[in-house]
């Protein structure tokens, strides 16, 4: 996958805000990576900001609707991690102002 690809995947995955928190989760720090195969499979590798995070299956069905509106995806796997564990270092700048979180 060459960087345009990841980039536009990224992109769209700025547009799945956490519904709790209200900022994306690209900019939580979320996302950990992507990949999509040459037939058009894509993986998300993910976590959620708590193990018990009552938003997860909501936040997965977004990660999938953004992803398939990609031309190049047909579909799409997201896997849920928790190593390493996630913490608001991840998180950008902007999320942080957004949040308050120094």
């Amino acid at each position: 996958m060459d960087q345009d690809m990841r980039d536009s995947m990224m992109g769209a995955l700025e547009n799945v805000i956490d519904p709790e928190l209200g900022v994306d989760i690209v900019n939580l720090g979320l996302v950990y990576d992507v990949d999509l195969s040459e037939d058009g499979f894509a993986v998300v590798t993910m976590t959620l900001t708590s193990m018990g995070c009552p938003m997860g299956p909501q936040i997965v069905d977004m990660v999938k609707r953004a992803l398939y509106e990609l031309p190049e995806v047909e579909e799409v796997d997201v896997k849920i991690v928790w190593q390493p564990v996630w913490g608001k270092e991840n998180m950008s700048r902007y999320a942080k102002m957004a949040l308050g979180v120094r």
